[in-house]
């Protein structure tokens, strides 16, 4: 990664580090860190509640989240994004006033949309179990519907947090949701169980459990709000006074939902196709001659065991992209290009530099990571289809950062044609492929490849030609492949070798650290790290020395 702290990246006073740049890093390392929490936290309960409702519970439980998903990107994927964009917009103008103008109606939108997605999720519960085709979806349709009100107003105080760069709030609150989601899912469960309900219905109780804990994370989302100081981080933009310039209100709400729409039908069409590929897979499988009962349950292994694991590994990466946004559109409102490019180009180096080796490793190491939480019969059954669908992991990485990009530069509608694109692929491919006896479900992680990757491709296209985006392929990408195919081959050589000697889980943990050994000198002997990259990072002129000593870095 090669953003400049240096001379080019100074304040408005005295050449210290811009305040700006210093909150990048810290939101990435926060929300990094928070991310991998928040999935620790959910594999945590996902292991015990698949104990404990099984894969046929867990697949009314993942259908019903699918469509809650679908809801909630609709609801809240632009409108924090617009905002974000907006407020640093008004920050690097010096128009404070007018934030809080901004923040003001973006709550006003948010009560309006939450109440009427619950009321559409709610009352038309039976209408999404049918089309899904599981009447008994219905309990868990209902029980999660209240939630999508509750995050609406989360998202409104996210996205103000976001403009200030101040990711604390929004990880905490985060945090406090999975929690929730954890333990009060479990709780309820047990007492749905104690009290002999049906499965359906105690799929039911265990969502709601997800309710709760985003009721509080909202509650300390308004603490921290109405507590946050503003203008200690307003400081870097009020040194030469305050513009008292106030749009009209109609104008601002023209600009977040002339921004918001663009990134709202780019981000759900995944959510959207994900929700339909419920419908694809759960009904194919019935014309196979599956019963509902089976094909709920094949369904369920699936979403339960291999998706969880595929979600893990973009968590490091969903960071930089969130925070690469006010940062981008802060320095090209500045006039500060080469900061824009750099942070640009640096963010798509490191989304490479994670992705591959977690794509190639995941896949050769399915198995054994699986056994490491789940029951033996389930990962059988799981982990050919991990082993294809970690593929995409590289490629859900460089979208996640291209989407964001673009919608920095200003060209929020771009992902909508190469997401559009990417669904169409995705749907057909999987009811073609579901529907051939000898493919089945894998038709579903092969569609997911296929989809990822013609996103992909197409957004690079978008950033050469309207963001100036040129990435070095060697560098970037090259490099980063040839290390983490030796990575890949290092964790599953080390797991082969080591467990026909002493055989235990703790020996699929010790091949993935010593994959991740493999793979950094590999990086640092091949020059796949530069000096800059090194130098970003904490005490990084500490662990430039050590490379030096050792020769591994000139």
């Amino acid at each position: 990664m090669s953003v400049s702290t240096t001379s080019t990246d100074t304040g408005v006073a005295g050449g210290k580090p811009r305040k700006s740049t210093k909150l990048f890093y810290t939101g990435v390392l926060v929300l990094t860190f928070s991310n991998i929490l928040i999935k620790a936290i959910g594999l945590m309960f996902k292991i015990p509640i698949t104990n404990i409702i099984g894969d046929e519970g867990m697949g009314y439980f993942n259908a019903a989240y699918s469509i809650y998903v679908w809801f909630y990107m609709i609801s809240t994927a632009g409108l924090p994004i617009a905002v974000s964009i907006l407020i640093s917009d008004c920050r690097a103008k010096g128009r404070i006033n007018e934030v809080k103008r901004v923040f003001a109606m973006t709550v006003m939108l948010f009560l309006l949309i939450g109440m009427l997605g619950t009321g559409i999720m709610f009352f038309g519960a039976k209408m999404f179990a049918n089309l899904i085709g599981s009447e008994s979806i219905y309990y868990c349709i209902m029980a999660i519907s209240p939630t999508l009100f509750l995050i609406c107003i989360s998202s409104a105080i996210r996205g103000f947090f976001q403009g200030y760069q101040n990711m604390v709030p929004t990880a905490i609150s985060q945090i406090i949701e999975a929690v929730g989601k954890l333990v009060l899912g479990i709780v309820f469960a047990l007492y749905a169980i104690k009290q002999g309900y049906s499965l359906p219905i105690v799929a039911a109780y265990a969502i709601s459990g997800l309710t709760v804990g985003v009721a509080v994370g909202m509650l300390f989302l308004i603490v921290c709000k109405l507590t946050f100081r503003q203008s200690v981080y307003d400081e870097e933009y009020t040194v030469n006074g305050i513009d008292d310039t106030v749009r009209p209100s109609r104008a601002l709400v023209w600009i977040l939902i002339s921004t918001a729409i663009p990134i709202t039908i780019s981000a759900s069409v995944m959510s959207l196709t994900n929700m339909i590929d419920v419908m694809i897979v759960i009904r194919r499988l019935l014309s196979a001659g599956l019963s509902e009962a089976n094909a709920v349950e094949v369904y369920g292994n699936y979403t339960s065991l291999a998706v969880p694991m595929f979600n893990l590994p973009p968590v490091l990466i969903y960071p930089i992209s969130y925070s690469i946004i006010p940062l981008i559109s802060s320095a090209l409102t500045s006039g500060d290009r080469e900061r824009a490019d750099n942070a640009m180009n640096g963010s798509l180096k490191v989304a490479a530099i994670i992705a591959l080796p977690s794509a190639l490793g995941l896949s050769v190491m399915a198995k054994p990571v699986l056994s490491l939480f789940f029951r033996a019969e389930s990962v059988e059954s799981a982990a050919p289809l991990l082993s294809i669908l970690a593929l995409s992991v590289f490629f859900v990485g460089l979208l996640s950062v291209s989407n964001a990009i673009l919608q920095a530069n200003g060209h929020e509608r771009k992902p909508i044609y190469s997401m559009l694109t990417g669904a169409a692929v995705k749907l057909v491919s999987s009811f073609i492929l579901i529907g051939i006896p000898a493919v089945g479900v894998y038709g579903a992680p092969i569609g997911t490849f296929l989809c990822y990757l013609t996103i992909t491709v197409i957004n690079f296209r978008f950033l050469s030609k309207h963001c100036g985006v040129s990435p070095r392929i060697i560098l970037t990408f090259v490099k980063p492949f040839i290390a983490a195919m030796v990575c890949a081959a290092a964790a599953w050589g080390a797991n082969v070798l080591i467990s026909s000697v002493y055989a235990s889980r703790f020996v699929t943990l010790l091949a993935i650290l010593i994959a991740v050994v493999v793979y950094m000198l590999v990086l640092l002997l091949i020059r796949g790290i530069s000096k800059e990259d090194v130098l970003m990072l904490p005490k990084g002129h500490v662990i430039y020395r050590v490379l030096k000593k050792c020769r591994l870095m000139k």
